[in-house]
């Protein structure tokens, strides 16, 4: 072999190699990443999900890849986004965010495998056909307790506010969440409590929403979850504090920020979660098969400082349920 044909040779084995270990990129599935909320606000959630598909041998930029669409706060621009995901051809779509988010993926796609973070109500909206046998292309995960809960959180705020007799409810209007408001409504009057709703579109309206319940006479304050109002839960915050309205929330982000008390899932364990179903799925698994996991263990933090500002002593019945207080 003279020199020519070595190094010849040499050439067409690293262009060869170069060819092989570009090939995985080429190949590696694509998770669609589609959120209501921003990049910096959902960066919890979305460093969840990152870090359970890495312990399930998924790592990011290697053997998978991840492309995201934030609809920051403005549900109107979900379905655009949705169809931008579909139309890169993605193997599954990650619906990072509750209805409206579900919906915008599922009006999108019917054959794409879609995954649910914090499904609500999935049976009721008509996405899934059970949650033991979802059938079509969605499963996931769910925020979807008995819509009793929402007693829970009344009688919370009854046991925090002496004499509490009127709460004000302040909701996303992009996403109602009918059944649990409704369910909020029958329990107020079994626990002696009127409840008056105020709804926000944008985050131009949250003053004005809390401005309307306290109109009302409300004494404390009951917020929705949204992608909306998750990441303006600073300005709610700041409006409940203001009106010194004692206020619960369903994930302790809000708390962290200043609320009161919060009662619900962890939703970065939601997201975790919902990396499970992303890994089946791309071993080929089929998600209407994969039954839907619901939450199953809330918990109650509650704030501390923010309850001495309000001049609030946190009964002991109260506190020892507490999963933590944040002094």
């Amino acid at each position: 072999m003279n020199r020519r044909t070595f190094l010849y040779g040499l050439t067409l084995n690293a262009l060869a190699t170069a060819l092989t270990e570009a090939q995985p990129a080429g190949k590696a599935p694509m998770i669609g990443y589609l959120s209501g909320s921003s990049a910096s606000a959902a960066r919890p959630g979305r460093k969840a999900f990152g870090d359970a598909l890495r312990d399930l041998g998924w790592i990011e930029g290697k053997n998978v890849f991840i492309e995201a669409r934030w609809a920051e706060g403005d549900s109107s621009r979900l379905p655009g986004l949705a169809a931008e995901l579909v139309n890169l051809n993605v193997d599954v779509i990650l619906a990072a965010g509750a209805m409206p988010v579900i919906r915008a993926a599922k009006e999108a796609t019917s054959t794409i495998p879609i995954v649910t973070t914090i499904g609500v109500d999935l049976v009721g909206q008509g996405f899934i056909a059970s949650v033991r046998r979802p059938g079509g292309n969605i499963s996931g995960m769910a925020w979807d307790p008995d819509p009793i809960i929402m007693e829970k959180y009344l009688e919370f705020l009854k046991e925090m506010v002496p004499g509490l007799r009127r709460v004000g409810g302040i909701r996303d209007r992009a996403e109602p969440v009918t059944v649990y408001w409704n369910a909020a409504d029958r329990a107020a009057p079994k626990l002696g409590l009127t409840l008056h709703i105020a709804e926000v579109g944008t985050a131009n309206e949250i003053e004005t929403a809390f401005a309307t319940v306290v109109r009302r006479a409300a004494q404390a304050v009951l917020v929705q979850g949204s992608a909306l109002f998750f990441i303006n839960r600073s300005q709610l915050v700041a409006a409940a504090a203001k009106h010194r309205l004692p206020d619960i929330y369903i994930d302790r982000a809000w708390v962290e920020a200043g609320g009161l008390m919060s009662y619900g899932v962890r939703l970065t364990d939601l997201y975790a979660g919902a990396a499970g179903y992303v890994d089946k799925i791309l071993k080929g698994a089929k998600p209407g098969d994969l039954p839907v996991e619901q939450a199953a263990k809330f918990e109650l933090v509650i704030n501390l400082k923010t309850a001495k500002a309000l001049g609030l002593t946190i009964p002991q019945s109260v506190l020892i349920r507490a999963d933590e207080v944040i002094q």
